[in-house]
């Protein structure tokens, strides 16, 4: 029996978009619903960013893109885009009356391939690529449109000179002064901070030099678990030989030591399983089948203050189903109303919590079992401003 108040439809496959629907299967089900009741509300992105408030009106991935689809459905003249077709595909499953079922995502798969030739083919593609490409295409449109929208408001408050209409608007950043990134939902949802330290071994001098990130890419053991891939990910790394670092104050290159650390952890977690790596005396790339122990409850521990032992809770999980990264299969589980929920394109059917650990992986490297955790999606349990 499905959980109620929800809708559980499959995907249908189009040749080889598993990939595709594998990641789409998940995106409704992203648990922030905090603002359900609340998601028409004209929230000032400044204001969004800062505080509690960020996550008291912190909408879904489905929600903000159901907002956008009745925001521009009345558009007449609305482009056309990879966003309007997957939030009419949410729309479409939203407006089901019945609760399970197949829907055809043929316009976004269009769409898709249109836009990019990579998946044009019928060759097997990857999920965290497609994952990738659509939460950064999600990202461009709406940095695009509210710069539009803020150019539009700009130019109806204030009558433009002769002058700046015949020589263009004047650049700010010629001036030195600089722009206010747009800061979209997405990385509102989706967004952390990293922090590379390095450290000089001569002075001691630390430089910090930060980066944002929408997912962690780990490098993968066999036998291990996300916790040991995520100290792997911050151990300390020493800089030497013709890998030294030139450090400001010794105005020298210097030995010194570096590690990465989460400075601000997102709300939704997604972390990348690097099981396709390429081997040299092979000439090719394989797949490793290493058993990887992914936890229901997750705490994180390479953070920086205030952000120490930040928890967080699994989910939805992206499997790759395959002896190789050529050829196979990608199939989801999503958690949806304390119940775990199994996606295979066209099939749904509830799955008990405890099978979500079949597809930890492989102990051993010739396995029968193909299924692995690949993609996986964690949610914050507490506020992470």
């Amino acid at each position: 029996m499905f959980p109620e108040g929800e809708r559980y439809f499959g995907f249908e496959n189009f040749g080889n978009t598993c990939y595709c629907n594998s990641v789409l299967q998940v995106s409704p089900y992203s648990p922030f619903r905090f603002c359900d009741s609340f998601f028409l509300l004209k929230i000032p992105s400044g204001f969004v960013q800062f505080g509690l408030i960020s996550s008291l009106f912190l909408c879904s991935f489905r929600e903000q893109l159901l907002e956008y689809y009745t925001s521009n459905k009345s558009v007449a003249d609305a482009e056309e885009n990879l966003m309007t077709c997957l939030a009419d595909l949410f729309s479409q499953i939203s407006s089901q009356k019945k609760k399970t079922g197949v829907i055809a995502p043929k316009r976004f798969v269009q769409r898709l391939k249109k836009q990019n030739e990579l998946f044009r083919s019928y060759m097997h593609q990857d999920a965290h690529e497609f994952l990738n490409y659509l939460l950064n295409e999600v990202v461009d449109i709406l940095e695009k449109e509210a710069k539009a929208t803020k150019t539009e408001h700009k130019t109806s408050s204030s009558s433009p000179s002769p002058e700046k209409i015949a020589n263009g608007p004047k650049a700010p950043l010629a001036n030195g002064v600089h722009k206010e990134p747009v800061v979209t939902w997405v990385h509102n949802i989706f967004q952390g901070i990293l922090t590379n330290e390095t450290r000089c071994l001569r002075c001691e001098t630390v430089t910090a030099r930060d980066e944002t990130f929408l997912d962690l890419s780990l490098d993968i053991e066999q036998n291990s678990s996300i916790t040991s891939c995520l100290k792997n990910f911050s151990s300390t790394e020493t800089l030497h030989s013709e890998d030294k670092f030139f450090c400001d104050k010794c105005c020298s290159l210097q030995e010194a030591q570096k590690r990465m650390k989460i400075k601000k952890p997102p709300h939704i977690l997604v972390i990348h399983l690097k099981r396709f790596k390429y081997m040299e005396q092979l000439g090719r790339y394989k797949k490793l089948s290493y058993r990887v122990v992914f936890p229901l409850e997750l705490k994180l521990s390479n953070t920086v203050e205030p952000y120490t032992d930040v928890e967080y809770s699994l989910f939805a999980v992206v499997v790759h189903v395959g002896s190789g990264p050529n050829h196979g299969h990608y199939v989801s589980l999503v958690k949806s109303h304390n119940h775990w929920l199994f996606f295979d394109d066209e099939n749904v059917e509830m799955i008990e919590e405890s099978a979500v650990q079949t597809f930890f992986g492989s102990s051993q490297e010739y396995s029968s079992n193909t299924d692995h955790g690949y993609i996986l999606f964690y949610e914050s349990l507490g506020p992470t401003k």
